[in-house]
């Protein structure tokens, strides 16, 4: 039997198209290894100190159901329409041209000075081995790793992401059983713990109100990066059905982590601790995990500890490569970003935009002229507002979203995951969010004097996104887009879902 010259050859994947080769457990561990880092391990001390037990564990609650009902919207999103530009897109598509352009070039901005403040965070808690060792070595060496395990393929990252998030989750884990075997008194060092510690003072609520609202500003940075399954479901193998599993299972898992983790820190520390005061990533030995794993009597709890932190800051440094070179890369896809963003190498990698970012990134070097203390502050302010512009941002996508998927007569059971108790839940999650958007520094505006250097840093994000956004639209006419021109791609995963993903 003779084969036709004329028949069509098998073709290889296109060149210019991300790779599906995220698997269910890899966006399982993005989610997680996106938010378990320094805010739980470090942060939450001081948002007990300030807030008290029961404070503390209230706000944790009241944002984590903030990012639930995001994570829900994100996810109904994302499984409709996957794509590696996330929200930008959707903004783009549902909100306004400009207010997709300026979400993307903020979200970009974002992460790729995250990965600079977590490199010099990583300097930092290297000192505490190695501290005759120049902090610019180590920047450069974590640069390094984290830019070839982005540019082998997106599977690596994947691979690498799993691992770092796993050994964020086991010590939590460890760190759970080993509170509730001093709570009940199988292992020393829990005497003084119990209802004790939340009847201390003016325990549990101590700074009443007041004091709940400040913390929820440390919490909310510790939720952030679950929106990075936003950004991974582009390259994921079945969006449709991975997608929604992993918004279900996953972010209950994050809560119950941070709010048992919370709960029996409170339970064993005394929020009057002195060392719960500080908020250090400079020094591991004032996490609230490192004093709960002495006093069970695990004297290398400090080294270990500092493994964790760095870690989890590896983690973050890795993710935020990886979700800052998608957006440009999509931003370039979409006409927004210089082409040669777009271009991809052969294995699916957006090699351009990875360099760009990278160059960013290298911020980290600053470190060599100014304390590394002053550069990882000053970073980490000016990157501080532009995580709770992205939620923002999905809140309204989402929104408008559904409301014009149904003035066109669409059928919600057509949809792979549908997110439940709208239009509540992006409503509740939009207005808690711009609460503390707003309420970042507001101590800056009650003293005597108002700290106008304070105020620059934390707000910036926002006037810039606003200018951005505004520029866009008077530079290319955009304008909100009306429910009934909204465009629905016929998308093959929302036909595919299987009724149980709906």
């Amino acid at each position: 039997m003779t084969t036709s010259h004329n028949a069509p050859r098998p073709t290889a994947a296109k060149p210019q198209e991300l790779r599906r080769e995220l698997k269910a457990r890899h966006l399982s561990m993005i989610a997680i290894g996106g938010s378990i880092g320094t805010g739980l391990f470090v942060a939450s001390g001081a948002t007990i100190s300030q807030a008290g037990p029961g404070g503390a564990l209230l706000s944790y609650m009241l944002i984590g159901l903030m990012v639930y009902f995001l994570m829900t919207s994100l996810g109904e999103l994302a499984a409709y329409m996957p794509v590696s530009g996330s929200f930008a897109t959707y903004g783009a598509r549902y909100v306004d041209e400009g207010f997709g352009f300026a979400l993307g070039w903020n979200y970009w901005y974002n992460w790729a000075v995250t990965i600079a403040v977590d490199l010099v965070a990583a300097q930092l808690v290297m000192t505490y081995w190695l501290p005759g060792v120049p902090g610019l070595v180590w920047s450069a060496l974590f640069l390094l790793l984290m830019f070839l395990l982005n540019s082998i393929s997106v599977k690596g990252f994947g691979e690498a992401e799993y691992w770092f998030a796993a050994i964020k989750v086991i010590t939590v884990l460890v760190f759970i059983g080993t509170g509730l075997l001093m709570i009940v008194g199988i292992l020393q060092g829990g005497e003084q713990g119990g209802l004790e510690n939340w009847t201390t003072g003016d325990a549990p609520f101590p700074g009443g109100f007041a004091a709940m609202i400040g913390v929820a500003m440390i919490v909310g940075f510790s939720f952030q990066g679950t929106e990075l399954i936003g950004i991974a479901a582009g390259e994921s193998e079945n969006p449709a059905r991975n997608i929604p599993r992993a918004i279900r299972q996953i972010f209950w898992r994050i809560l119950l982590f941070y709010i048992f983790a919370i709960l029996i820190i409170g339970l064993l520390v005394p929020y009057t601790d002195p060392q719960l005061l500080r908020n250090d990533v400079t020094d591991i030995s004032v996490s609230p995990f490192t004093l709960v794993f002495e006093r069970a009597g695990l004297l290398s709890a400090a080294a270990v500890m500092n493994a964790v932190v760095l870690t989890s800051v590896l983690s973050a440094g890795n993710s935020g490569m990886y979700a800052s070179t998608r957006m440009l890369f999509n931003l370039a896809r979409e006409g927004k970003a210089p082409r040669i963003f777009a271009r991809l190498s052969r294995n699916g990698v957006p090699r351009y935009a990875l360099i760009a970012t990278t160059v960013v990134a290298a911020l980290c070097f600053l470190t060599s002229v100014f304390s590394p203390t002053s550069v990882y502050i000053w970073l980490l302010n000016t990157s501080g507002m532009t995580g709770f512009i992205a939620w923002l941002g999905i809140a309204i996508s989402h929104y408008r979203f559904r409301r014009g998927y149904v003035a066109q007569g669409r059928s919600l059971s057509e949809l792979p995951y549908l997110s439940r108790l709208f239009p509540f839940g992006p409503i509740f999650a939009f207005v808690l969010c711009l609460i503390i958007t707003l309420g970042q520094n507001y101590q800056a505006f009650l003293q005597d004097a108002i700290d106008w250097n304070g105020v620059i840093a934390t707000y910036i994000g926002l006037p810039l996104f606003l200018l951005i956004w505004l520029g866009y639209r008077l530079a290319r006419k955009s304008r909100i887009v009306a429910y009934t021109e909204m465009v629905f791609p016929d998308s093959a995963n929302a036909s595919n879902a299987s009724p149980a993903n709906r």
